[in-house]
């Protein structure tokens, strides 16, 4: 029999070979925490290494993700489709081992973790999901989701803030399939934490509701065991397992320092700890007899056999559940969503409201909730502000989680909801969509950035969306927020000028599948526009000509939001003196640059000279008006005041979108 000890040096050899061969990385980490890992992946982890997407596995997240060689080690030694050879290039050009785990890179990894604490609020997203799956489709007799979350922590995800605003929810929330273990071995990168982190992390968490088993000895691999257990034995709370671990565990002269944390051990110290450690192979080498005691391919495939058989049953029984599980578990859109959206779409052109696109965007959400069972909506305390909200959600509530709910109230909590909400959707089942006022967007914005480079498509309500908020003043105006977000690679932002861009907003956002979109939305009415059903299907191209001129246009003018009637009001004016102008609406710049050469050079011909107006920031515009054209913009903070004057002071009018016109034009 392979002893316990021999299964976690295979992790201690595996890791400080792949940060030395890489000469880069954190091996110290990886060592304190293999028992932990021997504990829970050996006894207890539901998964298949054959099937890493299997709906009903048991999830895990390695939080401190600098530990990266402590998951690919257990991945390569359990037996999934990941080599050798990939642990021997560790953080090298197109290897499927970074430096920070990567989900779509690596088989088995959940989430992309690194910002540390955002895999731990991922977690509980996951652990939520977990819960309301289970509500909806569960039912006497069939179990079919039926799974833990299970996430490593270390001290640097306890001292970051997003790490209290999702425990803080967790408890609330009573999520008792998530059981988080706390690597505490007092040690970061510049040195040991007890001069700079006092908290006393059990009494923490335990005054956010957790359950916490404290001093347990993280290099008992019985001990950690017994913990798991008596976590998964309570169903009223969450759980943190303390462990107490050494960092570097194994190292003659390196365990227990700071040195072990972030750098290679060196070739002698590598050599001294498999000497300290009696292990005689080579770099990399793991005896068969290990590798085969931590192969978990059998056992895998033998649970998730016995799920099928379980999941067959439930589907001859409850068809119709199975169908809409399958459907979400996939991702499909509801057969219905494309005929529920062009019945909104002639609705809502009809009518020609002139309302704020943040109540468009409710309007949106209330037309589509009926194809889109699988919205979970929310926001972070300002859900009356945002509208998010809709007639027929159901609030999840604290004091009747076993009822569900497809509503969140987050609490001022802007950048735990949105990790959460990377957590939802990463976990399956879910399309999750959260508000916060665009200023506030400034507290999120790394979980949002994690969105845009895992690939996956939460939808994020950002109303209040210039000075347009008027009396609140500058510390809410967000004049360079928007510019900022369309920076970011691979996030779709959205600017609509009325209900029907809008819609299609939402349209194009829930049809995103490895795309996150922020909406950017108005708090100050704005008037409809009239267009064809051309320019209706052009909006999905990410911007179009909504107002053309007779002949040829002496000059174009692009415009998002607000700014768009602004724009109109200018046309109109120059028209008036003989001056020719084409308004073009650019709500997606992200859609409108992926279009076909031809096709933006129908919209924005060359030759002719262009101005830009929008509520924020200039520069973002100069990739479209050049540097003869013109753009009114704000290029610093805002005032406060009634939101008419604040326009007026900072010359967001008509009339200065008149005056560049004709200024560009003399040129």
């Amino acid at each position: 029999m392979v002893s316990q000890a021999s299964l976690a040096n295979a992790i201690r050899v595996l890791a400080m070979d792949g940060v030395q061969a890489a000469n880069s990385g954190h091996p110290g980490a990886p060592m304190g925490m293999a028992e932990i890992a021997v504990a829970l992946w050996t006894r207890h982890l539901k998964h298949n290494p054959a099937d890493p997407k299997w709906p009903n596995r048991d999830r895990f997240v390695l939080s401190n993700g600098h530990a990266s060689m402590l998951l690919y080690s257990l991945l390569y030694l359990t037996g999934y489709d990941l080599p050798l050879d990939e642990l021997k290039h560790f953080r090298q050009l197109h290897s499927k081992t970074p430096g920070h785990p990567e989900y779509g890179v690596t088989p088995g990894v959940e989430t992309t973790t690194g910002p540390l604490a955002q895999g731990f609020a991922n977690s509980v997203g996951f652990a939520l999901a977990e819960r309301l799956l289970a509500t909806e489709f569960n039912r006497d007799g069939f179990p079919i989701v039926d799974h833990n979350t299970y996430v490593f922590m270390g001290d640097g995800c306890m001292m970051e803030g997003v790490s209290h605003e999702a425990a803080s929810l967790a408890g609330v929330w009573k999520l008792s399939k998530l059981i988080a273990f706390y690597d505490d071995n007092g040690i970061s990168i510049d040195g040991h934490v007890s001069g700079w982190f006092a908290d006393d992390t059990a009494k923490r968490f335990e005054a956010y509701g957790w359950n916490v088993i404290r001093s347990v000895d993280g290099q008992d691999v019985e001990a950690v065991d017994a913990a798991i257990r008596a976590a998964q034995a309570q169903h009223a709370r969450p759980t943190l397992i303390c462990c107490k671990t050494t960092i570097g565990m194994g190292s003659p002269h390196k365990a227990g320092t700071p040195e072990a944390h972030g750098a290679p051990l060196g070739k002698d110290e590598v050599a001294a700890t498999r000497a300290a450690l009696g292990i005689t192979d080579g770099p990399f080498e793991v005896p068969e007899v290990v590798r085969a005691a931590w192969n978990a391919s059998a056992a895998g495939a033998e649970r998730q056999a016995q799920w099928q058989q379980l999941y067959a049953a439930y589907r001859t029984a409850h068809p119709e559940l199975a169908v809409e599980f399958e459907r979400r578990t996939r991702g499909d859109l509801h057969a219905n969503f494309e005929a529920g959206v062009a019945e909104a779409l002639q609705t809502i052109a009809a009518k020609g409201e002139t309302i704020a696109t943040r109540k468009s965007s409710q309007n949106a959400i209330l037309a589509l909730a009926p194809v889109m069972p699988e919205f979970i909506g929310g926001s972070a305390d300002l859900a009356p502000s945002n509208l998010t909200e809709w007639k027929g959600c159901r609030e999840l509530r604290a004091e009747a989680m076993e009822a569900g709910g497809n509503y969140i109230h987050y609490g001022v909590r802007e950048f735990g909801m949105c990790a959460i909400m990377n957590g939802l959707v990463l976990h399956g089942g879910f399309r999750p969509f959260g508000g916060t006022f665009l200023m506030f967007s400034e507290y999120a914005r790394n979980a949002i950035r994690m969105a845009a480079l895992m690939g996956i498509n939460p939808i994020y309500v950002f109303t209040h969306d210039s000075i347009g908020v008027g009396e609140d003043g500058p510390t809410h105006q967000p004049v360079e927020q928007t510019a900022t977000l369309r920076l970011m690679p691979n996030l779709d932002v959205w600017r609509p000028c009325d209900s029907v861009e809008t819609l299609v907003a939402w349209q194009t956002a829930i049809e995103h599948r490895s795309t996150p979109t922020a909406l950017i939305l108005t708090r100050q009415n704005v008037p409809h526009q009239t267009r064809d059903s051309d320019q209706i299907a052009a909006i999905r191209r990410g911007g179009y000509v909504l107002k053309d001129c007779p002949g040829t246009a002496q000059a174009v003018i692009i415009a998002t939001g607000s700014e768009v009637g602004l724009a109109v009001t200018a046309q109109a004016a120059l028209a008036g003196k003989g001056i020719a102008v084409r308004v073009v609406s650019l709500p997606s710049s992200f859609l409108f640059d992926r279009q076909d050469a031809a096709y933006r050079e129908s919209v924005l011909p060359r030759g002719i000279p262009r101005v830009a107006v929008e509520a924020g920031v200039s520069d973002y515009w100069r990739k479209y008006v050049g540097l003869d054209g013109a753009v009114v913009g704000i290029d610093r903070f805002g005032e406060c005041g009634p939101a008419p004057q604040v326009f007026e002071f900072l010359g967001i009018t008509a009339a200065k979108v008149a005056e560049a016109v004709e200024g560009v034009i003399a040129r």
